[in-house]
């Protein structure tokens, strides 16, 4: 057997070259949400509007499969994945059963989703890209986001309301190695049923889906005040430290 031909291949298929080909924007996604969510570790109104913003993505998506189950696009469509009403669900406990009432989606998510339409409309195929790695980044960095979340709870020394809901992130007794595996050998199969042009088109396309990701995630509302409030639960009891200190030796 030659293991050599074997890595090669491997090195060779088409989620591989994806991911190259995005390697660099998206460090720059990874580097947004770490900033912009991290504040979401501990207020759960910046978590909220972190899931606000990709909750119409994912139901575009989805429902994009549904309208496609006979095509490459509805392939990708495992019922394990499913995560629309999983958002539905975390969004009512965290803005309430009335949240849609007046609702709208921002700027941002509208253009997204204009693009995506767009697709829809001229060339379906394309939407792989975005099935592919915003479903891959839920089962990876996704995953990471909830753990990291519910370490910071425990340790975080000003004790707010420890009740935390993640039902996107929750596959039941789904296997989630299995789903990315499944996942990306679905999507390396149907690379092997592409033409050249069709597979050039949707690792350019990959590259937009992290570009137009990182304008909605840029838009999450609520960080910067939630640094400056937990900035100051520090500042203030040092500089009553720093007070008292200066007094007591303008004392002696």
């Amino acid at each position: 057997m030659d293991l050599t031909k074997m890595t090669n291949k491997d090195e060779d298929t088409f989620c591989k070259k994806m991911r190259k080909a995005t390697r660099e924007i998206h460090s720059i996604s990874d580097a947004l949400v770490n900033a912009k969510l991290a504040f979401g570790f501990l207020d759960d109104s910046v978590w909220a509007d972190g899931l606000l913003i990709f909750y119409e993505i994912f139901r575009y998506l989805e429902l994009a499969m549904i309208r496609w189950k006979h095509t490459e696009v509805g392939s990708l469509l495992q019922d394990e994945l499913r995560r629309t009403e999983a958002f539905e669900r975390d969004l009512e406990f965290y803005l309430g059963k009335e949240w849609t009432k007046n609702y709208n989606p921002r700027e941002s998510v509208t253009k997204y989703l204009n693009h995506l339409k767009e697709i829809e409309n001229t060339e379906p195929i394309l939407l792989l890209a975005y099935i592919y790695h915003l479903y891959m980044g839920l089962l990876s960095g996704g995953i990471i986001l909830r753990k990291k979340r519910q370490v910071m709870r425990k340790i975080w020394p000003f004790k707010g309301p420890q009740t935390i809901v993640n039902n996107i992130t929750d596959f039941g007794n789904s296997n989630i190695y299995e789903l990315k595996r499944n996942m990306r050998d679905t999507m390396n199969s149907i690379a092997e049923t592409l033409d050249e042009d069709t597979k050039n088109k949707l690792i350019e396309e990959s590259k937009m889906v992290f570009t137009l990701n990182n304008e909605i995630i840029r838009s999450i509302k609520g960080a910067g005040t939630i640094l400056i409030k937990k900035t100051m639960y520090f500042i203030i009891p040092i500089m009553i430290f720093l007070l008292a200190l200066f007094i007591s030796m303008r004392e002696v």
